[in-house]
């Protein structure tokens, strides 16, 4: 039996910061450590660079950075894979990026999803844990950290570069894990599209895909054989205090490997960094109710009406703000826009109509995304 432990986001800043970076591992893991120590392979995703010296670039969003000395607490938490493939790992440029390698494997630790060029980003971790070959690949949609044929970041997802890769190595492992930085903030059901996307991984040779990013518990779905995990919410995050108590929630993906290459998958559920330093497990009967509130959830997403439907009663509770977004209001506009509605002015129905066409249409988003890429 091989048990693959898999956590979200650790964002080693704030409070946390000195114990990482002092290695005090029972005060960041408190009971989970045990969890962590157990397993034959522990996997998480750092949501920040660790860096020397702070090299903010332009983007939208916070920037976040942590003391290159927090590998330490990585370390002697017995982490041995580190995900790179997420929103913020280019925060700080180029040189984060190489400080956060260079102290990740001056350490021991592995490093997947991340590298000098798109090429070295989409490298396949591969590496035989008691005998079952383990394959793992990382993907991040599309935002300010991603890696190209020129340019080091992070790992973008693209579903042929995702087959190509399939085809290529799939006699190399006999596990494949996909780790997946994608999803909306703070919404715990997938959209549909990302829905079909993870169905689609597992459809062509993914034995698990786990979404993180999502900063809540998001649900989890077994299908045709494969485990998929659509949002595992932060593991060590301080932003206390938070307004959203989701925030504060998360659990831990152990995957056990059978000897005939059968797999099921457990969570383990905690609290983190909400009155209290670091994460720890949740009272037993908190636990219960926690996971019985995420099953009848992760139930519902079974019928694909209802992620159609809850998906476009987000979109519609959220339509004022991404109108902020695209006029590039300032956060007190954004609130104002919230309320007044003020935005409608500016949206005719032949403008929003336009609008649509500029965003659905494949070539037009991608005149789009380059001609703001250029944007100096």
């Amino acid at each position: 039996m091989v048990d693959i432990l898999i956590g979200g986001d650790v964002c080693p800043i704030r409070r946390s910061e000195r114990y990482f970076v002092n290695g005090e591992v029972e005060a960041i893991f408190s009971d989970l450590l045990v969890e962590l120590e157990k397993a034959d392979l522990t996997v998480v995703n750092l949501e920040c660079p660790l860096i020397k010296t702070e090299s903010p670039i332009l983007k939208s969003g916070p920037v976040l950075g942590a003391d290159t000395a927090c590998v330490n607490g990585l370390k002697n938490a017995h982490i041995q894979v580190v995900n790179l493939a997420n929103n913020h790992i280019m925060d700080h440029g180029v040189n984060g990026l190489e400080s956060t390698i260079s102290a990740c494997r001056g350490h021991g630790l592995y490093t997947v999803g991340a590298g000098e060029n798109v090429v070295r980003a989409g490298e396949i971790f591969l590496r035989e844990v008691k005998g079952v070959r383990v394959g793992i690949l990382a993907f991040t949609e599309k935002q300010f950290s991603i890696a190209t044929r020129t340019s080091p970041g992070a790992n973008p997802l693209s579903l042929i570069e995702y087959v190509r890769k399939v085809r290529c190595y799939r006699n190399d492992f006999d596990f494949f894990l996909v780790l997946l930085h994608g999803g909306k903030e703070n919404y715990s059901y997938p959209s549909p599209r990302l829905q079909e996307i993870c169905r689609f991984m597992i459809e062509e040779g993914a034995n698990a895909v786990i979404c993180q990013h999502l900063h809540c518990p998001g649900c989890y779905e077994g299908y045709e054989g494969g485990h998929i995990v659509y949002g595992q919410g932060n593991f060590i995050f301080d932003a206390y205090p938070y307004p959203d108590k989701t925030w504060y929630n998360g659990y831990l993906v152990r995957i056990s490997i059978d000897n005939y290459m059968k797999s099921k998958m457990n969570i383990i559920p905690y609290v983190q960094s909400d009155s209290r330093i670091g994460a720890r497990r949740m009272p037993e009967e908190e636990e219960r109710d926690f996971i019985r509130c995420l099953q009848q959830q992760s139930v519902l997403i079974e019928d694909i009406d209802f992620v159609e439907r809850k998906w476009k009663a987000f979109c519609d509770d959220n339509r004022y703000l991404y109108f902020s977004y695209l006029r590039g209001h300032s956060r007190l506009f954004r609130v104002l826009n919230r309320y007044i509605h003020f935005s409608d002015i500016f949206y005719s129905r032949h403008a929003l109509a336009a609008l649509l066409n500029a965003v659905r249409c494949e070539t037009h988003r991608e005149a789009v995304e380059t001609i703001l890429s250029n944007i100096r």
